[in-house]
């Protein structure tokens, strides 16, 4: 499929995508762990990050200079790729992959940092007018406003930047309900995984068992009919060579199945012990599972907060607007009582001239 590049590193993850709707939540792009692979072209001197799922590509990542692979939990990774749009996030099996992962991350960006920095020396020497160009930054525009408002803006400033605080306060709360419970949701998905291979491992075992436990019945008759047979021969007190020659082969025999028997019992026993390493498994998955709905309730309780918060921040906007409305009602008749306050010295000072 890649045929101009070649593969560097590969590991297995779970493969996650962020929402592009809540830009919080993560989505899973696959139910198993797949392979993620590192890739390079040498052709265009270009690193990416591929997956793989079936016929579709679940990951074509291009690794970039401004790049950065974040750890968020012990088992857990994200980077964010501008040109897919998207976010993309990898729950390992361990802290060890994670760790190899990122380090070739950032081996890999490294590489791609090198690899810009020596086609724009190239370009520079080719061009030097672009030189010039290259490194100039346009300053940003500063925007000043004064006016007859400004005063009445700053007054309720205050009011807002605490309730505006409170709000992201539960906000960032709720978001990293959402992140751990990706986390734990990844290592869920690792040990569903795990569980399923160790139960297909356990129905394999448990059908070569049987098969095992017939072919060791088939064994045992020929052993004791070959018993049988050389305790006859003992009996019969044959003393020729021909005689001696089967005994010897039939003793031969009997030893064969005997360690044959032995081997046998051996792999019974491992069966039996991947049996009970499968029943730990479970009780691991069951604990996952009981974390899971505690994060769940949590998340829910931290929504009711939330709501409450967005009611008050309302209720608190709606009286404020009152009061202003007040006050400017009471500036009004305030006005009047001045301007008739002021008729009426005109007319004392008239009244005195006269």
């Amino acid at each position: 499929l890649f045929c101009r590049e070649q593969p560097i590193f590969s590991t297995r993850a779970h493969v996650f995508q962020i929402d592009p709707a809540t830009k919080r939540n993560w989505i899973p792009a696959s139910k198993h762990a797949l392979t993620v692979s590192y890739f390079y072209d040498a052709t265009r001197n270009v690193y990416r990050i591929i997956s793989v799922g079936g016929t579709k590509a679940i990951i074509n990542s291009t690794i970039t200079p401004n790049m950065t692979f974040t750890k968020t939990s012990q088992k857990f990774g994200q980077w964010a790729d501008s040109r897919a749009n998207t976010v993309y996030g990898l729950g390992f099996a361990s802290e060890q992959h994670l760790s190899q992962f990122a380090e070739k991350f950032q081996e890999v960006k490294e590489a791609a940092r090198l690899a810009r920095e020596k086609s724009q020396d190239k370009t520079e020497l080719t061009n030097p007018a672009l030189s010039i160009t290259s490194h100039q930054v346009l300053p940003s525009p500063i925007i000043s406003s004064n006016g007859p408002g400004e005063d009445k803006l700053f007054r309720s400033q205050s009011a807002d930047v605490e309730i505006t605080t409170e709000k992201e306060r539960l906000k960032k709360m709720l978001s990293e309900g959402s992140v751990s419970e990706v986390q734990w949701e990844a290592e869920f998905f690792s040990l569903q995984d795990n569980n399923n291979k160790l139960v297909a491992a356990l129905h394999e075992a448990n059908a070569n068992v049987e098969q095992w436990k017939k072919q060791l019945a088939a064994y045992q008759e020929e052993t004791e009919s070959l018993r049988q047979r050389v305790a006859e021969l003992e009996s019969q007190g044959a003393h020729d060579s021909s005689s001696d020659n089967n005994k010897e082969e039939l003793s031969q025999t009997l030893e064969e199945l005997e360690l044959l028997i032995k081997a046998k019992d051996e792999e019974i026993q491992l069966l039996k012990s991947q049996k009970a390493a499968r029943w730990e498994a479970e009780g691991e998955r069951e604990e996952t599972l009981q974390k899971l709905q505690e994060l769940e309730a949590r998340n829910t309780e931290l929504e009711q907060r939330l709501q409450l918060a967005e009611q008050t921040l309302a209720e608190t906007l709606a009286e404020r607007e009152k009061i202003q409305n007040e006050v400017t009602k009471v500036a009004e008749i305030m006005d009047v009582k001045i301007f008739e306050l002021s008729e009426i010295r005109q007319g004392l000072a008239k009244l005195v001239e006269s």
